[in-house]
This record gives C-alpha cells, structure tokens and sequence, in this order.
C-alpha cells in the first residue's frame, strides 16, 4: 500500500514537521510513503490512500488542506480548534464571504452575524479573543474519510461536530533520547516552560508561581524556553529565572534534561496534544498540566493538575513548592513519566497503529470482512466451534481489536 503524505516537514520549526520527522522513518517500515511538498499540487503522488496532518497555522497547513478538499482521506487532526487555519485561509486572503459562510456552518445565521460584525471592526476580533468557541474543524472534518487522533478530547469533539466516519484514538509518539548532558544551571529544584510561548500557555502565571516558590525555595531556578508569540507582551522575569527564546534542538535537550520539573499549562486548550509534554516524558520528568483537554487525560501518577481558575496561581505555587522540596515524589514521578513513553508512546507501537488505521481506512469493510472470514476459517480448522468455549474469548478478543460487533 502506498500512502501520500501531507505535513509540514524540516526545516519548518512547527512542532508538526518534528512529529513528522520523527514519525515517517518508524512509518515507512510498514507502509510505502510518497511525501506530498507544497507547491507541486499538479503532481501529487499516485497512492492508494492520502494522510493529511491538520494543524491551526495557516502558512504551514493552507495547502495540506487545499489538497484534502480536492481529494478526500485521512486526517490527523492535531487541534480540535483550526480557526486560525481558516482566518489565514479567508480573511487574511481577502476571502471575508468564505469566512462568514465558514461561521455561518460552524453556528448558523446568529454566528455569520457575530463575525460580520468582527470584521468590521464593531467587536474585539473572534480569532483573538474566542476563538476555541467556534473551533470551524468542520471545514476539515467535512472531507476526511478518517480521522486519527491523539486524544479522547479531540475524538469527543470530532463527534460532536458531526463526524461520522472512523475514528482512530493513536498516541503521539515518544521522542527516543539523545546521547545529552544537562545543561549547568545551578541552584535547584529547577523548573522548566518550554515550547512556543503564546498567550494560552499561562506563562504569566508561571512567573508569578515561581516567585512565590522562591520565597519559600531561595535556591530554586525557572527555565523559560522557546519563541515568543503573539498576545503575550513582555515578560518580567524574577530573579533566578532565565529567558532562551528559540534554541537548536541539541540545547533543548540539554535544557529539558537540566530541568526536575516541566511545567506545561495550556488554558484555554485548543484540543492539543502537546510535543513538549511528550519529550518530557521521555526524559522521565514530572509534570505540571492544566487540568484540561489532553493533559486531563494524563495519568495521576506523572501529572500534578492544576485547574485554570482564579486559585490557578496559589495552586501552581504550592503544587511548584510541594514537588521542589520532595526528591522521592518527583523520583517516583519520573519513574511513571518513563513507563508510558515507553508503552503506549512507544515510536514503534505507534507507526503500527497508523499502518493498521491506513490498510483499514484502505481496505474499510471488505478489509474487515477479510480477517474475520479468515480467522473464522482458522477456528474451523482446529475444530473452534460456535459453542466452543474458545469462541468467547476469541469473539472478546476480535472486539478489543475493533474488528467484532
């Protein structure tokens, strides 16, 4: 089977072209991939399936999702929320009726008013301030035969707007770890925030925890690392915390490595599933999560949540200064952060649920009809019957595998 292949890849510093990058190596053991660049539309690969990965930046996913509407497939649905994607497919194209038809579908008539009155200027813009209230995924949703995501967040919102079609729930994939030194740092506990910091991101916030945790862990340090962007303003960073803005991969490593704690708020969430938090993991580091989306669905045991209300700060600092005095706590953390990245994130494990979700979404029933009838065949043949006992179970494990009814 061959699969065409639409992400953004490297040099592109988008935390998708990174998973893509790690992913399509570990992929192309199972499946033949034609990898689709931008630009070369009129020659896309000839494949028996296509595998688009959605994501909420224009300038990296406009083309991705041209591509899909010319000819429908799979998704990978990174974000619930793509509002941006179809702002920088719209508006800022000059194409302001394709967003109000997009907003109209999103809520109807009461909706297309709402941004009518965005774009002239009459209200404080959707896409600035509200945008995770009108997510606009159908605009992709309406054209994937499929859909794979990482969250039972983004699969409950995909049904919730309407989604149909197969549903495939794969996890992000695990980072394997690079040969790396911890940077010198200093001081301890360190705490670390790292990633593209925009508004969401609670960093503020953070700041403000750290310097309460300071008052109590004087030696403590906060790491605050990667590439500022839009509606976050100027930080004012207390004494022992540092600012790196966007870092080569090699130093990442050794800044992530240095770090006891990772700190990754997200609030309000846009149904990501965050790199970051996943390298984190990998590194056996605890975390801190805002009790939302994905990071909710995170294990007890690796994640200290925190809900995104008017107590996040007090909570964050106590939580901060809980895990920065109790090395066996964040040990036993650590310990959890590596099982999982080591299991259901394995890199492995995960390009063979993709392989399976493509030769399903290939094959779709008559795939199915044909291992049942084969695995029927099997059972006959070592005298398996209806009302054997060894028929029960081989039914239980045929519907763990999405395959019975």
């Amino acid at each position: 089977m061959r699969v065409a292949y639409y992400s953004p890849l490297p040099p592109s510093r988008s935390g998708i072209a990174a998973y893509s990058a790690l992913l399509l190596p570990e992929l192309e053991k199972h499946v033949e991939v034609s990898v689709a660049r931008p630009g070369r539309l009129r020659r896309s690969p000839k494949a028996e399936i296509a595998l688009y990965h959605a994501g909420n930046d224009a300038e990296q996913h406009a083309w991705i999702v041209e591509e899909l509407r010319r000819r429908p497939g799979v998704v990978v649905l990174h974000e619930l929320v793509l509002h941006h994607l179809v702002v920088g497919m719209t508006i800022a194209r000059g194409d302001s009726a394709g967003y109000l038809a997009a907003m109209e579908r999103e809520g109807g008539i009461v909706t297309r008013l709402l941004a009518h009155a965005a774009i002239d200027h009459r209200i404080t813009p959707i896409w600035d301030t509200r945008p995770h209230e009108f997510p606009l995924v159908r605009e992709v949703l309406d054209y994937a035969t499929g859909v794979i995501v990482h969250s039972r967040y983004v699969e409950e919102g995909a049904r919730r707007h309407g989604f149909t079609g197969p549903v495939w729930r794969v996890p992000h994939p695990a980072w394997p770890i690079p040969a790396v030194r911890p940077a010198p740092v200093g001081g301890g506990p360190v705490f670390g925030c790292f990633g593209h910091l925009n508004e969401t991101k609670r960093v503020p916030q953070v700041v403000e925890a750290f310097r309460r945790v300071r008052e109590q862990l004087p030696d403590a340090r906060l790491l605050v690392v990667g590439p500022t962007g839009p509606g976050l303003g100027e930080l004012e960073l207390p004494e022992g915390a540092t600012r790196e803005e966007y870092v080569a991969e090699a130093r990442l490593w050794e800044l992530m490595a240095a770090a006891d704690v990772h700190i990754a708020l997200r609030a309000p969430t846009m149904g990501e599933t965050s790199g970051s938090a996943i390298r984190s993991l990998s590194l056996g580091k605890p975390l801190v999560v805002s009790d939302v989306g994905w990071f909710a669905e995170l294990p007890e045991e690796i994640a200290l949540k925190i809900a995104p209300d008017d107590s996040e700060v007090e909570a964050l600092a106590a939580g901060l200064a809980a895990l920065g005095s109790d090395p066996d706590r964040r040990h036993t953390m650590a310990e959890a952060a590596r099982t999982l990245s080591e299991g259901p994130h394995r890199l492995d494990r995960v390009a063979e649920l993709y392989a399976a979700a493509l030769e399903e979404a290939a094959g779709g029933d008559a795939l199915r009809d044909g291992v049942l009838h084969d695995v029927a065949t099997a059972a006959a043949e070592v005298g398996i019957g209806a009302d054997a006992p060894e028929a029960a179970e081989l039914g239980r494990r045929l519907r763990e595998a999405g395959l019975g009814g």
